[in-house]
């Protein structure tokens, strides 16, 4: 089976709007993913972690993922969400669920029970095996609680076929680069971070999922098109313009800094479903001044 990433470019890691009332803003994700696919994104990540995920129910993601693929109508592929931390359950998802409109999956690291690399290892083989549809694994120890090792990575890539990228959120530069030097034909890494795509595209990487795409997707998009075109220093001109960017969107935490850019552009309202909440004042008249400036 020959492997092919189709999961390549920008990719924006899609917030999840909300009304006054804390219901999904669907009118407002509808115009989001338009504004997105409008302004060049390649792919779109649905219901990841900017997606506010773990506090959505089963009925909105259901129908999170049945509008998405309404909306998107193939315009660019859909990257699906549906990771867990129970082995089995995940399996049973991806026998029996409704991938509609989906073109790949997201598997993030198992969290909270902090599996060995070798039971990591067993967990992807199982998932890979069950799916009906390209894998892109998810590194992100910073909220699994786990890491992902790049021989652990490589060993995955080379046994499933179907695993076809991963989306690196370590911040691990030299685990990184070890995944991209002897990762097997057709397996890509995704940059997790904004701060550090153009670093991970000079060392090799195909792109990133991206959470400031949310706002920017044409200018960010520039950025990252340019650095894998070869034009580093257009790429560097865009990388400095959102370089105070890249601090306020976590300084109180993702999605909070996405969600308090998103109302400033008057896109959606700055609301979060708890145990998250906005962020602080100071955060917000930041982000308001880079918007201004901007």
């Amino acid at each position: 089976m020959k492997r092919e990433n189709i999961f390549k470019g920008l990719g924006v890691a899609v917030a999840t709007p909300f009304t006054a009332d804390g219901a999904v803003d669907y009118p407002a994700l509808h115009s989001i993913i338009d504004y997105q696919i409008e302004q060049g994104v390649d792919f779109l990540c649905v219901l990841g972690t900017t997606a506010e995920t773990p506090c959505l129910d089963a009925t909105e993601k259901n129908e999170i993922t049945r509008r998405m693929a309404e909306w998107v109508k193939k315009r660019v592929p859909i990257l699906l969400g549906c990771g867990g931390n129970n082995t089995a359950d995940v399996v049973r998802f991806l026998q029996t669920g409704d991938l509609t409109g989906a073109d790949g999956v997201l598997i993030v690291c198992p969290y909270y029970n902090k599996p060995s690399q070798e039971g990591l290892y067993q967990h992807f083989c199982h998932v890979a095996a069950a799916s009906p549809l390209p894998v892109v694994l998810y590194n992100v120890p910073g909220r699994t609680g786990v890491n992902l090792d790049a021989a652990t990575t490589l060993r995955i890539a080379r046994d499933c076929p179907n695993v076809v990228a991963i989306k690196e959120a370590s911040g691990k530069i030299g685990q990184i680069e070890d995944i991209l030097k002897d990762a097997p034909e057709g397996f890509d890494v995704l940059s997790g971070d904004d701060a550090i795509t153009l670093e991970l595209i000079s060392a090799g990487a195909a792109g990133v999922i991206s959470v400031i795409g949310n706002a920017y997707p044409a200018e960010f998009g520039e950025m990252v098109h340019s650095a894998l075109a070869g034009d580093f220093n257009t790429a560097l001109r865009w990388h400095r313009r959102f370089n105070e960017l890249y601090k306020l969107m976590s300084a109180d935490g993702n999605p909070a800094g996405v969600k308090a850019l998103l109302s400033v552009l008057g896109k959606a309202e700055n609301r979060l479903r708890l145990p998250l909440v906005p962020v602080r004042h100071e955060t917000m008249e930041r982000i308001r001044h880079f918007v201004s400036d901007f």
